[in-house]
């Protein structure tokens, strides 16, 4: 790691939002707190966060969203009962993915008034360091774990540098995501947040992992409300990619908008057939309805 190159130790994760694509279940439950196999989708978010060395996790939330604060808790009666029956599997399930007490920190958005705003959120506990976002519904099903390599090559890079994650998408889908364009070095050009087809820079979308560093809450200070009436993280970055260098770094594995209905379904499958005790049992599932 070079030496002007700051390490990477916290991560936020903006969980406020409303998930009106999931209603009614997200009228009292949190999108994010919807399983995907036998887990939540920001339990996935923050092993993969703490698989890349992450030390500190922030999560964004906002009002019926305490479901998260308690995922991250411990439940002493549940643990009580499973230790009384010697259910010593199912105990690790409940607790031994934990975070440590004092590493994880929850903050009200109080107004669902964009990304950026609820990134912006996060800058007392940031300060001056430089830190992960992870949109938790953004899915990858990743081995090799990207944000990692993520991390690894920006301490490669020069001082002050941001990294994106991008992937390709249809022409079609292009007005959903904040799309970006890249020299030949992926240093970023330009980025336009959900454009019309015929307004995209390319087919690059960014796909919910960050590098950034604390300069961007600046910018974000005098953003106003862009596409959708919302604070937008990708204005922000625009501003400060003409100060500061941001790079792509490109995933072409599977990804899983888990923001949509058909994207969380997806998913499900997709997870349910990599894990060794479902994946038998649950193909036959799907033949049997694949049937005509």
């Amino acid at each position: 790691m070079s030496a002007k190159v700051r390490q990477v130790r916290k991560a936020v994760f903006p969980v406020g939002g409303l998930g009106t694509r999931f209603l009614p279940v997200t009228k009292s439950m949190p999108k994010e707190m919807l399983p995907v196999s036998n887990k939540p989708i920001i339990q996935y978010a923050f092993e993969e966060a703490k698989k890349a060395g992450i030390e500190e996790f922030i999560f964004i939330t906002g009002r019926n969203k305490n479901a998260i604060n308690n995922h991250f808790d411990h439940a002493y009666e549940l643990e009580s009962a499973l230790d009384q029956k010697q259910k010593s599997t199912e105990l690790e399930e409940v607790m031994g993915w934990l975070p440590q007490a004092g590493s994880i920190a929850f903050i009200r958005q109080q107004k669902p008034l964009g990304l950026g705003h609820a990134i912006w959120c996060a800058r007392n506990f940031i300060g001056d360091e430089p830190f992960v976002v992870i949109l938790a519904d953004e899915m990858i099903l990743d081995k090799e774990n990207f944000l990692k390599t993520m991390i690894d090559n920006y301490y490669k890079s020069e001082e002050k540098s941001s990294f994106v994650s991008v992937g390709q998408v249809e022409k079609k889908d292009l007005h959903k995501y904040g799309i970006i364009a890249v020299d030949k070095n992926n240093r970023i050009t330009d980025m336009v947040e959900k454009p019309k087809a015929e307004d995209a820079p390319s087919n690059l979308a960014i796909n919910g992992r960050y590098i950034l560093q604390p300069e961007i809450f600046k910018y974000l200070e005098h953003c106003t409300a862009g596409s959708g009436g919302e604070i937008q993280l990708t204005d922000a970055m625009k501003m400060m990619s003409k100060d500061l260098p941001f790079y792509a770094q490109e995933y072409k594995g599977k990804r899983f908008d888990c923001g949509s209905v058909l994207g969380y379904l997806e998913a499900n499958i997709a997870f349910a057939l990599e894990d060794d005790n479902l994946k038998g049992k649950f193909q036959d599932l799907i033949n049997s309805y694949a049937k005509p």
